[in-house]
């Protein structure tokens, strides 16, 4: 598992470019490794039961459209 300082986080951020209301806080995020591949932060769903090994969670839509509009997509 990565290190959560490298990790690139186009939401909400702590970098200074996001819109989001959390600011500096520990809220929903969207989160970018090395490897081009993403995390997701958010409260736990309970929607349905992931495989083992797997999770669910929710994150609000403008934490998406925020992390769209970071990586220019």
């Amino acid at each position: 598992m990565s290190d959560r300082a490298e990790l690139t986080r186009p939401t909400n951020t702590g970098n200074g470019s996001g819109t989001g209301t959390c600011g500096e806080k520990d809220c929903p995020n969207v989160y970018r490794t090395a490897k081009g591949s993403f995390l997701v932060q958010g409260d736990l769903a309970n929607a349905f039961t992931p495989p083992t090994g797997e999770g669910l969670v929710e994150i609000p839509e403008e934490t998406l459209r925020e992390a769209f509009r970071a990586l220019g997509w």
